[in-house]
């Protein structure tokens, strides 16, 4: 996880071209940076960096990376925190919840069939598999497309909805909000993780259900 101001706000963020990776055409070669010293007091300022942990890489990603290399984490730390929050809602939504009809009708499968969590994968047929990853393809190659010289994130090559509202805040807001999805979804990341494991160690992926005495029926 990489880190930004010690408030949610700090410091107005200077933009610099980004040109997103993609998971089909290749990441980003860094370059060397000209001062990991310098380089890592910068992105000590990044959003990002922020109460508890502050600038926090125990892994070492960003030892003499330069600001290349910090825009393209970046670029995947947001998008997973996305994909995350989406996977954590679709976990919940979908316990025993089921649309009416047919999966697969040549494999007789229908949606109620379906069981819940990642067990679902193992139910769905190599077509709808492979429609899925060729969906995932499409959104990759064509829909999340970064904003050249725009933030990392930034995907609204098609249009914003609420991009009026974006653009009348203060970059201090602007900076406060992208700092919140950072968190939320870091903790989005953790949070479907801790799910998958509790589901395959004894199918009871709701821990705060056992907690609170409620109890409940996964698959």
């Amino acid at each position: 996880m990489l880190g930004v101001p010690g408030e949610t706000g700090g410091a107005s963020q200077q933009r610099v071209p980004f040109n997103a990776p993609s998971a089909f055409n290749g990441a980003a070669v860094a370059t060397p940076a000209k001062s990991s010293s310098a380089m890592k007091m910068s992105f000590e300022s990044e959003i990002g960096a922020q109460p508890p942990l502050g600038f926090w890489d125990p892994l070492g990603l960003l030892e003499d990376a330069d600001q290349e290399r910090f825009e393209r984490l970046r670029y995947v730390e947001v998008k997973h925190g996305r994909i995350a929050m989406l996977a954590i809602a679709g976990h919940l939504t979908q316990q025993n919840t089921r649309l009416p009809g047919m999966l697969s009708n040549s494999a007789n499968l229908s949606f109620a069939d379906m069981p819940n969590g990642v067990a679902a994968l193992s139910k769905i047929p190599p077509a709808g598999l492979a429609q899925i990853f060729a969906f995932i393809g499409f959104l990759e190659l064509a829909v999340m497309k970064n904003v050249e010289g725009s933030f990392p994130g930034d995907f609204t090559l098609g249009g914003n909805p609420f991009g009026s509202s974006w653009d009348a805040m203060s970059e201090e807001t602007q900076a406060s909000k992208r700092a919140i999805e950072l968190n939320n979804g870091r903790a989005a990341q953790m949070g479907i993780l801790a799910l998958m494991v509790h589901e395959e160690l004894n199918n009871k992926p709701y821990v705060i259900n056992d907690l609170l005495g409620a109890g409940y029926t996964f698959n």
